[in-house]
């Protein structure tokens, strides 16, 4: 018996910062990029050893960084404790392990007798992320192959990562940690928790909307697991936005109030896991989501400018320094911020109306502007309807335009790149190609890979401007699905994306 599980990557593509407090929203992305988590037995039969009743095997594999851990874990505290030689210790994993361990105990009506011998077989757990969430630039210019999608294309699935040159011949050599920004922590995390809870009982992955065990929908309990699992990993409480949108899929977001999981961040003073599970499981969720996506013949592309990656934490450090600082000029680029948030989701909003209730027009219209630049757009404003499309297409292209600039804005009053010049070259050179909606750098800035919204079938063109200008174009898109049920293991079953997809209620 194995479960397989997997969850999302995201892209944010307004709310940099302001998703960080109410009751700013962010618009969020998913994608076909997703997290893999296998959870079957180590051990056929029960072990017979009378330790064995308090203690289990915990084995975490994580092929493409060539890393395997071994774990005993008490169930009886809950803790683990790694007897490997192994150095790469995974908060991430270890505090999803932990946390849905101690909801399958609080769950009142679940065969214990069953979990319970699961436990004594022990939990083998592989994790295998996209190739999209990491970078290969460096496989692809050592082979002499061109800065392409199809150069990416000929890598294997789940291509090992690179290790750093100057220690691949030494026992502590550490694993290439350039990525792509698209979240990999949180569609780790939350496709370890959702296939963990499967896997014990806890949710049903395939019905996962209807009402569980703890009095609300399975995939709520996978978001407050995964929730907490992910915060206390990583140190501090952020705004979620990236593990909720591993749960749901592509959403409008407003993040929960920190409070909810005061419990768990005093949990290390002693308080036993499952009282502290207990009250996140009890607690005042009031984060907001609604979902949302591209209008139609709309595709997202990210290109991954070989920059090196930025550091999200220090820059929102840094942000929030500047808040103190100057509290009266950050309220004010904040405010305008958000009214500049809102314009962009409210055209495209009304695109995706428009489309529905004029879709031949629409379609008429995208295919004419994918082939031309924004500023020839206008001359297709022949008719009422034509002109409103392209009125709010435009709108979107000024909202995205105000955005920029007051990000930018934003990053030089606290010191931080959050659109560093270098991407402004390129953003506006991109912003300027034939088909080209509006283009951005997604989430907290920096040097991560940049996004664009193209129109109709013009992305292969974009593609092959950003291979020009040493830039990367990979190969995810958006997917609105949530987290979900796989068929198989990916290696063997050739999965790309979720088999029994979730929408948001």
């Amino acid at each position: 018996m194995s479960v397989v599980a997997s969850a999302p990557g995201k892209v944010l593509m307004a709310g940099g910062y302001l998703i960080l407090e109410k009751p700013n929203a962010g618009l969020v992305l998913s994608t076909n990029a997703r997290f893999y988590a296998i959870v079957k037995p180590i051990n056929e039969e029960l072990k017979s050893e009378s330790w064995a009743w308090q203690w289990t095997d915990v084995k975490l594999t994580s092929p493409q960084l060539s890393r395997e851990s071994m774990y005993k874990l008490s169930l009886k505290q809950l803790t683990l404790q790694c007897v490997s030689a192994s150095d790469s210790r995974n908060p991430f994993v270890e505090h999803a392990i932990q946390y849905a361990i101690a909801a399958a105990h609080l769950a009142t009506d679940i065969d214990k007798e069953a979990l319970h011998k699961l436990f004594l077989q022990g939990l083998d757990i592989t994790i295998l992320g996209s190739n999209d969430f990491y970078s290969y630039r460096n496989q692809i210019e050592s082979r002499g192959l061109p800065l392409t999608p199809e150069s990416l294309g000929t890598l294997a699935p789940f291509a090992s990562i690179t290790f750093n040159a100057a220690e691949s011949n030494g026992a502590n050599s550490k694993p290439e940690v350039a990525k792509t920004g698209l979240g990999s922590s949180a569609a780790m995390t939350t496709a370890v928790v959702a296939a963990l809870l499967h896997y014990l009982g806890v949710v049903d992955l395939s019905e996962p909307c209807r009402e569980g065990k703890f009095g609300c929908c399975d995939l709520d309990v996978i978001h407050m697991i995964a929730q907490t699992s992910h915060c206390l990993a990583q140190g501090e409480v952020g705004s979620g936005f990236d593990v909720s949108c591993a749960v749901y899929g592509s959403q409008r977001y407003v993040r929960f109030s920190p409070e909810v999981l005061s419990s768990a961040q005093v949990a290390v003073t002693g308080l036993p896991l499952y009282e502290v599970i207990g009250k996140i499981l009890k607690g005042n969720w009031d984060h907001e989501r609604s979902e949302i996506s591209l209008p139609p013949l709309m595709n997202l592309f990210l290109g991954e400018p070989g920059s090196g990656g930025s550091s999200t934490p220090s820059m929102v450090g840094a942000v929030k320094k500047w808040q103190m600082s100057d509290p009266e000029k950050a309220r004010e680029n904040w405010q305008k911020l958000s009214e500049a948030n809102l314009e962009l989701e409210t055209k495209l909003n009304i695109l995706s109306k428009l489309a529905k209730d004029h879709w031949d027009v629409y379609l008429g219209v995208i295919k004419s502007c994918s082939v031309l630049t924004s500023e020839q757009w206008v001359l297709h404003a022949t008719e009422p309807i034509n002109e409103a499309i392209i009125k709010e297409l435009l709108g979107a292209r000024e909202a995205m335009l105000g955005i920029r600039i007051l990000m930018r804005q934003m990053g030089e009053a606290a010191g931080v790149p959050i659109e560093p010049e270098s991407q402004t070259q390129l953003l506006d050179s991109t912003m300027n190609a034939e088909g080209v909606l509006f283009a951005g750098v997604p989430g907290a800035g920096g040097f991560d890979a940049i996004f664009a919204i193209t129109l109709g079938d013009s992305g292969s063109k974009l593609t092959q401007a950003w291979s020009s200008q040493n830039v990367l174009a990979l190969l995810v898109r958006e997917d609105p699905h949530g987290v979900c049920l796989e068929s198989g293991d990916p290696r063997t079953t050739g999965i790309t994306s979720g088999v029994s997809s979730v929408h948001l209620e």
